[in-house]
């Protein structure tokens, strides 16, 4: 197995490295690199700035619109605009609910609504946990009714990310009580002004209003945006899932995110403590390895032979690293670090000290942040139960 890049990879990687350099606005990426919140404005400019290059479905074939690359060439994309400070893309549209739309959509479904989702022009949010069903989805009760051709939705969704700005959202119902859970689930397309529809802010630790409530109150859905078949929901979850707990593990931004951890470290003077070194340094390997993880199954995948099924264990260790580079850097800069007053972060107050002083910045909002990583996506117990089974055997 060779996880050297080859010539024309290395002339791949430069080319998407100099367009990003071209098109990544200035002032988008000092905000990612200060960890400064990105509005909505923010994240869809640079999602429309990649639609309109035809990149924003960086991963989907030429046949639905996208460049056709191949995995290597979309692990390339990712470090090198991870690299550059470029927003982590909302993935619930290109990266969750477009690979379950061309894969069991209708054709019609497939025309009306894959365009917008490569423009960046739609906002998709993602309508799965509910109170009580998070990593026992299959306990979910938000139950769509058959009236005619219309399906009557009632429910309750939460934790439902960036969901304030939701255009459209794709649900999870129960469409049938008969036999086990799995069984009577079914996968829909809501337009999210449709009347009923109400969403709640759920403000987090750090003071953000990042996850929201979504209620639904015989909401009507027309028939025809039901994915596949009705009652077969959970097998098109699981395919979404395996993009979901993949794209969690992030591997660029956390080589990113280390190189951050080091500049922290030096401007606060603890870069010289041989045992924060040290944690610095078992940080790294851990980061190495876990993008050795991700080589060798887009080798497997270059080759054409069948790779494991290590979409849980890249889950696991990936956000594990989150947190573990947020605590450090929290470490680092020690009191500077507690500040949690937004309209000073935003107006620069956390940058580096022009004189070269003490690094300040707004480490605890995205410490807290992170508590979530080892959570969402299916809990790090029971994915660990998953690779137990179907990995280890």
């Amino acid at each position: 197995m060779d996880l050297n890049f080859t010539p024309d990879e290395q002339a791949f990687r430069e080319k998407i490295r100099g367009w990003v350099k071209d098109n990544l606005p200035a002032e988008i990426s000092a905000k990612v690199r200060n960890s400064i919140r990105l509005g909505r404005d923010d994240m869809q400019r640079w999602a429309k700035i990649l639609g309109k290059n035809g990149w924003l479905g960086w991963g989907w074939p030429k046949e639905f619109g996208g460049p056709g690359w191949n995995a290597i060439q979309k692990h390339l994309f990712e470090e090198e605009t991870a690299l550059a400070g470029a927003p982590r893309v909302v993935p619930f549209g290109p990266v969750m609910v477009a690979p379950v739309i061309m894969a069991f959509g209708s054709p019609e479904q497939q025309q009306r609504f894959l365009p917008g989702i490569a423009s960046g022009e739609v906002w998709w949010s993602q309508g799965y946990s509910e109170p009580g069903s998070g990593s026992d989805l299959a306990s979910l009760k938000t139950k769509a009714e058959r009236r005619g051709d219309f399906y009557v939705v009632n429910g309750q969704k939460t934790w439902t990310t960036l969901g304030q700005y939701g255009d459209w959202i794709f649900c999870l119902v129960r469409t049938s009580s008969d036999g086990k859970p799995q069984t009577g689930i079914s996968f829909l397309l809501i337009d999210m002004k449709s009347p009923g529809i109400t969403v709640r802010p759920i403000i987090t630790m750090d003071g953000e209003h990042e996850v929201n409530e979504v209620w639904f109150d015989n909401v009507e859905v027309p028939a025809d945006q039901l994915i596949g078949e009705e009652n077969k929901g959970w097998t098109y979850a699981k395919h979404l899932l395996a993009h979901e707990r993949t794209n969690i593990a992030d591997v660029n931004r956390a080589k990113r995110e280390l190189e951050r951890v080091k500049r922290v470290a030096k401007a606060e003077g603890v870069y010289d403590d041989l045992r924060f070194r040290d944690e610095i340094a078992r940080l790294e390997v851990d980061v190495v390895a876990l993008e050795m993880m991700v080589l060798r199954v887009l080798s497997a995948e270059k080759s054409g032979k069948q790779s494991l099924d290590v979409a849980g264990l890249l889950k696991i260790r990936g956000s594990e690293i989150q947190q573990r580079y947020t605590e450090l850097m929290m470490l680092a800069a020690g009191p500077s670090s507690v500040p949690l007053i937004k309209e000073a972060m935003e107006a620069g107050w956390q940058a580096e000290h022009a004189g070269g002083g003490a690094f300040v910045a707004p480490l605890a909002a995205t410490y807290f942040n992170m508590r979530k990583t080892t959570i969402y996506g299916g809990s790090n117990e029971v994915q660990r139960n998953i690779v137990a089974q179907t990995v280890l055997g």
